[in-house]
């Protein structure tokens, strides 16, 4: 999983000014871990995200009081949603990476009926893929990137 960017807070900074950078690193840091997301190939890239997603959350709450309620109540609603559709995602990955490991340990005997098993698990990471790719379409019909943006730059005025 990638390393946090890293946020370069200063003392001086208000409140405000260190909420938009916080929010606005944070924000880029999401977007950046978004390229190939649905490829099940490469777990990790749904991984990167839904931590990605995690930040922008902890910085959202932590800032609250810098930013218009209105639009902070809708981007963090937004951000849970992305982040509840990488859940789903995510928690078969983690589950069939799991078997694959078992897997190797096990006997030719067992296989068959790990593989029946996995095959499940395949099938709700399919469907995690489809809510995933719905949150994303979501996400951008709703431009949650400009909104971040426009929150980032209410709060730098």
């Amino acid at each position: 999983m990638a390393k946090a960017a890293d946020v370069p807070l200063q003392p001086e900074m208000t409140f405000r000014e260190a909420a938009a950078l916080s929010v606005g690193v944070r924000a880029r840091e999401l977007w950046e871990h978004s390229e190939n997301v649905l490829d099940t190939g490469d777990i990790e890239r749904v991984h990167a995200m839904r931590v990605a997603t995690r930040r922008l959350r902890a910085v959202l709450e932590i800032f609250a009081p810098a930013f218009p309620k209105g639009r902070h109540k809708l981007v963090l609603t937004e951000v849970k949603r992305l982040a509840d559709a990488l859940g789903e995602r995510r928690d078969p990955d983690v589950q069939l990476e799991a078997l694959a490991a078992l897997e190797s340990a096990m006997g030719e005997a067992e296989r068959p009926g790990l593989e029946t098993f996995a095959d499940r698990i395949r099938a709700e990471q399919d469907s995690g893929n489809e809510q995933l790719a719905a949150a994303l379409r979501h996400a951008e019909e709703i431009d949650l990137r400009g909104e971040l943006r426009e929150l980032v730059a209410e709060v730098s005025r």
